[in-house]
């Protein structure tokens, strides 16, 4: 298997999510969206511009002229527009955070988010792909792989305390991922976010495990599996037109 570079993937990733926002966004909203800590896409970011890879203005990161030269024909770019577009408008349906991930190479991957200043998704403070075990997305992805896949994963992402309120274990993980029906939700409350409940249904994107979630503050509880059941129904409806997979 090839060696791969971290943090060139994770310099890509923010130039994708760069390359989205014709008129640009703030350095969280990239992080966000590149599934990377602050910190990180801040350092990753100062360097890209640095290269010309990005160009900063008005408080925003826009693609720089080094960019552009690779973009080519863009088609990257308007896969990703298309998926980001799609999760708006699923999140004003709703009128929850919405998130699409895949997992792919043996990691999760959070492929885009769509949130509002007055439903704000919840923040990444630990590493979203080496806590699989602790959100719902994470859960819902690890439920379609087979047992081997998921043992490579649990092997470089062993499954421990995120909050006091995590699985406790691998085995009552695996228990939970058992009993789970077919293309059933998955949810969970406060276990990788204090205040915040989750829930993810899974996606049919070819081979690819994908997932769509939602996340609630804890106070709405009451409204999870209707939001989820509202995300089930819209996203099935129009997963064929949206295309997702084209992405993958």
């Amino acid at each position: 298997m090839p060696t791969l570079i971290g943090s060139v993937q994770r310099a890509l990733r923010l130039l994708e999510a760069a390359g989205s926002h014709s008129e640009g966004a703030p350095a969280k909203q990239l992080a966000r969206e590149a599934g990377l800590p602050l910190p990180t896409a801040y350092h990753l970011l100062r360097t890209l511009t640095h290269e010309g890879y990005l160009r900063r203005a008005g408080g925003v990161f826009l693609l720089g002229a080094a960019a552009e030269r690779l973009a080519g024909g863009g088609l990257q770019q308007k896969r990703r527009s298309m998926i980001l577009d799609s999760l708006a408008h699923f999140r004003d349906v709703v009128g929850a955070p919405v998130y699409f991930a895949v997992f792919r190479e043996g990691e999760i991957e959070l492929v885009g988010v769509s949130d509002t200043p007055a439903s704000p998704a919840v923040e990444e403070w630990a590493d979203f792909r080496a806590t699989g075990h602790a959100h719902a997305i994470g859960q819902c992805l690890l439920a379609q792989l087979d047992e081997k896949t998921r043992r490579d994963y649990y092997d470089r992402h062993p499954v421990e305390a995120v909050t006091q309120y995590t699985v406790r274990d691998q085995r009552a993980l695996e228990t939970r991922i058992r009993s789970l029906g077919r293309m059933e939700p998955v949810t969970e409350r406060q276990e990788y976010a204090l205040g915040t409940v989750c829930a993810a249904i899974p996606i049919t994107a070819g081979d690819t495990a994908a997932t769509m979630a939602i996340s609630l503050p804890l106070h709405q509880e009451e409204r999870l599996l209707y939001v989820v059941k509202r995300l089930r129904s819209e996203v099935g409806a129009l997963l064929s037109t949206l295309s997702f997979s084209i992405s993958i």
